[in-house]
């Protein structure tokens, strides 16, 4: 194998303990191993920092190891090159494993040119990913809240979500807060009905009908305060993360041009992905990143699970957020493949086919720094018309219909011919190889 640097290190991090070792490689072929073991306190890291330095080390590398990697990489930021790899295809052979070994297998890759570096952010874009995370999370915290006060009202028998499609909306916030204070008849609470369900308050009467304790109302007045706690602490951080994000208004507009896409998500795509696209060679690598590319799982010429592997799940969850609204809109060249994809594959499938797109289209906008232009629900039928009107022919005639197309100021393309599908055709050999003899 051919080496690259001569003086790599590879460290093996864990909570309280780190094992460093030093990999320097000879001209001849000649190979020196150093070891040693630092705690992960801020002045063991720093004497870390400083025996690096005094061994000449060029390259450093570690897995990725969540929060205790994060320590170390802060301490050697300038220090030399540093790698932050992806643990699953690091593997050490098995039956090897030790903290040293485990070291020294991290410190050979770098020096033989086998470690891919995963994208690390700058530092401005480590905080807006914080920030966005830690939103995410109070987010989802709400949504349990939700789940725990429908579980106390189906124990209550008010069975408040089959009329009103949101129990946190007005009409029902009014209704949960009417119950703690004692107010439990159905007509006193139908009449808190605001909006469309004032049109539906003898359903309300009929499904308000139920048998509330003083346990059920002293739950539901802890639930409503710790969800008012949690909106404000959503609120909060939206507010922060709005004035982060202020130095890139520009490409958070240009990215709401997208369908689908709102504020929240325009956030997310600039805090995962950052707004310097030069980090990814293509929008594929951007989409493989991000987790939103099928499997390649292939042996024997057999296709096995094209699962998608785990990547960003954060950017991953607000793309495919915005997949099911593109899925319900009109005249749109985003809703036009997810039901293209919808009829090969169903409908979870056709929803990473259109986050991936959304992605492919986000990548294109922050990297040439241009907006959304629309390409129509009609864009598939337009690249082949000819292939469109036999397949609205073949539908007609399964309905028991002859249809009869005419173009009207039109002229239709010349059909493209087709891909041959499944595999390739074997190619015979050249008639001079084919009596046995050995090709130059």
């Amino acid at each position: 194998m051919r080496v690259v640097p001569r003086r790599c290190c590879g460290i093996d991090v864990h909570k309280g303990s780190l094992t460093a070792c030093v990999l320097v490689l000879g001209t001849k072929g000649e190979r020196e191993v150093r070891l040693k073991t630092f705690a992960t306190d801020l002045g063991e890291l720093q004497r870390l920092r400083c025996w690096l330095f005094s061994q000449k080390v060029t390259h450093v590398a570690m897995e990725s190891t969540g929060v205790y990697g994060k320590p170390v990489w802060n301490v050697l930021t300038g220090l030399c090159e540093l790698l932050l790899a992806n643990p699953y295809p690091m593997h050490n052979i098995p039956g090897r494993k030790t903290d040293a070994s485990d070291a020294e297998w991290i410190a050979d890759l770098p020096a033989h040119g086998l470690l891919k570096p995963s994208f690390v952010p700058p530092v401005a874009f480590q905080d807006l990913r914080d920030w966005n995370r830690l939103r995410v999370k109070q987010v989802e915290e709400r949504n349990r809240i939700q789940n725990r006060m429908e579980k106390v009202l189906e124990d209550t028998n008010l069975k408040l979500g089959t009329v009103v499609r949101d129990v946190l909306g007005v009409t029902g916030r009014l209704i949960l807060k009417a119950i703690p204070e004692g107010k439990t008849d159905p007509g006193w609470l139908a009449d808190y009905a605001r909006g469309k369900p004032r049109g539906k308050k003898d359903e309300l009467r009929r499904v308000l009908r139920g048998r509330v304790r003083e346990h059920h109302r002293e739950l539901l007045s802890e639930l409503l305060d710790e969800l008012r706690q949690t909106e404000e602490w959503i609120g909060r951080m939206e507010r922060r993360l709005a004035a982060a994000m202020q130095p890139f208004d520009e490409q958070v507009t240009r990215l709401l041009t997208i369908p689908g896409v709102d504020l929240l998500t325009a956030w997310t795509l600039v805090a995962e992905l950052g707004v310097d696209m030069s980090r990814f060679p293509t929008a594929k690598h951007a989409a493989s990143w991000a987790g939103l590319v099928p499997r390649m799982n292939e042996s024997a010429g057999k296709r096995h699970s094209g699962r998608t592997r785990h990547g960003n799940r954060w950017i991953r969850r607000g793309l495919c957020q915005s997949a099911w609204v593109v899925s319900r809109m009109k005249d749109c060249y985003l809703t036009a493949v997810f039901r293209r994809r919808m009829r090969a594959g169903g409908k979870k499938k056709a929803v990473v086919a259109t986050a991936h797109q959304i992605l492919v289209i986000a990548y294109a906008i922050l990297r040439d720094q241009t907006v959304y232009r629309e390409e129509g629900g009609d864009y598939f039928d337009k690249l082949n018309p000819q292939r469109t009107l036999k397949r609205l022919t073949q539908r007609a005639a399964k309905l028991g219909f002859a249809a009869k197309f005419e173009a009207i100021g039109v002229e239709l393309p010349p059909e493209p011919p087709k891909k041959r599908r499944g595999r390739p055709r074997k190619t015979p050999l050249a008639p001079e190889l084919t009596d046995g003899s050995i090709g130059t």
